[in-house]
């Protein structure tokens, strides 16, 4: 047990020890055999001047939250203000303009400066992007999962990598991952990632009974029994760690549809849950609030070293993505690792 315990620790040590790969070596990975690092809030103006900015900082995941706004039918950008924009998207209309104009755009326009950088950095990408449905969805007032998706497709174009794109041949995007149907980083350059998750109003209001977790689950579901699973474009995730298979709490007709969890670093890490079932299926892994996982760093300005040994440290623990505040630390936030045991080769 003991030796169990300080497998990764130990698998940390070598990967800091070994010389850092490539950029040519980690392009051929496949996105499911990558750790990444990504930025919390990045729409925010205190975390960046001009959204594009967090893309120049080398993040390879950024964070929206995004508001259903039933009122003008807009999906708008903001911290806490469900009927307006606070943010630091600018509607860009080419690469050129990404760091001027006004700022406070919606959702639109932060997929549009995204897409734009992304077409100003060839090879650069993917990006994932981590949208929290503040309130969730609200299919009765027009702004359920198929208008979001409408909306989304407008803005992003042919700059997304969706649920159709991986699932192929596959009956589901379960059947898909556990196969490692997932491209390698290389093909997805210039490719954007959506991931959905419910938000914090949504899980605090007594009236939601139907989540943004299964609501988009179901909706993908039923897409792939009408033949239009193209027409998706974000990938439905499990918010929250949990030991063994998390989908267990969803209805069995659902849970082939969620191949992306997310959940607290320090709950996998330190809660001793076996993070290994994620990358053995192939599936895609966030782990928020790295910076708390025991010893504890500084949120926002650790050292390089901390931030590094601790990307280095979930790396090992099967992490997709690594998250936290790290918005000055350009040398960490590029980095890109081999997953978990693969890694100590």
């Amino acid at each position: 047990m003991r030796f169990a315990r300080l497998l990764p620790l130990l698998l940390a040590t070598i990967l800091l020890a070994a010389p850092p790969a490539t950029a040519a070596e980690t392009g051929t990975l496949r996105l499911s055999e990558a750790t990444t690092v990504g930025v919390h809030n990045t729409y925010t103006k205190d975390a960046y001047t001009y959204l594009a900015q967090s893309l120049d900082s080398g993040a390879s995941m950024v964070e929206l939250d995004v508001w259903d706004n039933i009122f003008t039918k807009h999906w708008q950008v903001s911290h806490s203000n469900p009927l307006g924009n606070d943010n630091n998207c600018v509607a860009a209309a080419s690469g050129s303009n990404l760091y001027t104009g006004d700022r406070n755009q919606d959702f639109g326009a932060c997929l549009a400066d995204i897409r734009w950088w992304l077409a100003a950095h060839p090879g650069a990408g993917p990006i994932v992007v981590k949208i929290e449905l503040k309130a969730g969805f609200d299919d009765r007032d027009g702004m359920g999962p198929d208008e979001f998706d409408a909306y989304v497709r407008a803005h992003a174009g042919d700059a997304l990598f969706g649920p159709g794109d991986l699932i192929g041949s596959y009956s589901t995007l379960d059947d898909a991952a556990r196969a490692n149907a997932w491209p390698s980083r290389n093909a997805l350059a210039g490719k954007m990632i959506l991931e959905v998750i419910p938000g914090t109003f949504e899980l605090n209001n007594p009236t939601d009974t139907l989540h943004t977790d299964i609501e988009y689950a179901t909706y993908l579901k039923n897409l792939k029994a009408a033949g239009t699973l193209g027409n998706a474009t974000a990938f439905a995730s499990v918010l929250g760690a949990r030991s063994g298979d998390p989908r267990t709490q969803y209805d069995s007709s659902i849970r082939p549809w969620f191949v992306f969890f997310d959940g607290d670093a320090s709950a996998y890490v330190d809660g001793g849950i076996d993070t290994s079932w994620y990358d053995t299926n192939h599936y895609f892994l966030i782990m928020t609030d790295a910076q708390n996982v025991s010893p504890a760093i500084d949120g926002t300005n650790p050292t390089v070293p901390q931030a590094t040994d601790r990307v280095t440290l979930l790396a090992a623990h099967h992490a997709s993505v690594v998250s936290a505040d790290w918005r000055t630390l350009t040398t960490v936030l590029p980095l890109v690792l081999p997953r978990g045991t693969a890694a100590a080769a």
